[in-house]
């Protein structure tokens, strides 16, 4: 099992900046990558950035260029923790968003939900305009 906890979010005002911090725990040697989704009222989740064990990272493309993914690992790549820096913030990105750990080996389609195992309770980003 693994156990993932976010943090970081928050209300901004738009153009503002957000760094959202997921920790993880457990049995973190069987995650393969990670995520982050988010999902509005009355939308879809959607997928907004992953990184895998090899530091690949994926984006939407409505968050290319505002947002940046990364991970800090302990020993023999352990992850410990994710973070999403969110900059240029926009009133579309309100939405709550949470974390995700994979434990399938193939990165192919990693901001699809149905690759990951684990989940988050989520942290809620208000941006208003």
């Amino acid at each position: 099992q693994v156990q993932l906890v976010e943090s970081g979010g928050g209300s901004v005002q738009s153009g503002g900046s957000l760094r959202l911090s997921c920790a993880a725990s457990g049995y973190t040697y069987s995650t393969v990558y990670m995520a982050w989704f988010r999902q509005a009222p009355g939308k879809e989740r959607e997928g907004v950035a992953s990184i895998d064990n090899v530091g690949r990272t994926t984006y939407a493309d409505s968050v290319k260029g505002r947002f940046t993914i990364s991970q800090d690992s302990a020993q023999d790549n352990v992850k410990n923790m994710l973070y999403l820096e969110m900059n240029g913030l926009k009133p579309e990105d309100t939405a709550m968003y949470s974390c995700a750990a994979s434990t399938s080996p193939d990165y192919s389609y990693s901001l699809y939900a149905a690759r990951y195992r684990y989940w988050g309770q989520g942290t809620q980003v208000t941006v208003s305009s």
